[in-house]
């Protein structure tokens, strides 16, 4: 999506203020670039000053844009960040030979992780944790963004369910929330406790689910 912005140049020959030339920018990658100091900084920590560099707009740009300023554009990169995450993520799922070894790996991935990545989708682990229960609008996006992510594990557990790739009967949706919740307890932990052999033992622990 593009937003134009009409400024306006004074010709002093006449002066008189004319039409100048749109300034367009493009909004998805002005968020991309926002959502990476929201990340590095944290919400309350990144001022205007270092988001509106970072995208490279104006004040009067970024108003138009985003008329209910740092909150609406955090909101914004949020549910960027969620659409491009579970659409990675389940592209690549999809196209694995084993979905389930593929989510085994995907969690135990985490515990080697200490940089915030949109692979792990940590930016919104974190959102999770710190904010969804300060802000209604971050609290929608983070239950949509779980719901999201439970519909893909129970998706791929009553795939190899059928297919007897696992000996669990639990029912699907059960183990994907059980598999959303160590998720989302992750970001948790690792804010305790950052031993990659300490987070690598929970997790193999909890997903003996999926054998």
């Amino acid at each position: 999506m593009y937003h134009t912005v009409q400024l306006y140049t004074f010709v002093p020959s006449k002066s008189k203020v004319m039409a100048g030339r749109p300034k367009i920018f493009d909004e998805q990658q002005a968020i991309e670039k926002a959502t990476q100091i929201f990340k590095n900084k944290g919400y309350d920590t990144a001022s205007a000053d270092e988001l509106l560099n970072a995208m490279g707009i104006g004040k009067g740009s970024f108003y138009l844009a985003f008329k209910g300023g740092k909150q609406e554009l955090y909101i914004r990169s949020l549910e960027q960040f969620s659409q491009n995450f579970y659409k990675n993520f389940s592209e690549q799922l999809s196209k694995s030979d084993n979905e389930i070894e593929f989510i085994r790996q995907f969690f135990l991935r985490l515990a080697e992780a200490h940089d915030c990545d949109k692979e792990r989708g940590c930016y919104l682990g974190n959102a999770l944790v710190q904010l969804s229960e300060k802000d209604n609008s971050v609290k929608h996006v983070s239950a949509e963004s779980l719901k999201n992510l439970q519909h893909i594990f129970a998706k791929a557990i009553r795939k190899a369910q059928y297919n007897r790739e696992i000996k669990n009967t639990t029912d699907a949706e059960i183990l994907g929330w059980h598999l959303t919740n160590l998720w989302n307890g992750l970001h948790v932990t690792r804010r305790m406790e950052n031993s990659p052999e300490v987070l690598r033992s929970l997790i193999e622990m909890n997903l003996k689910i999926l054998e």
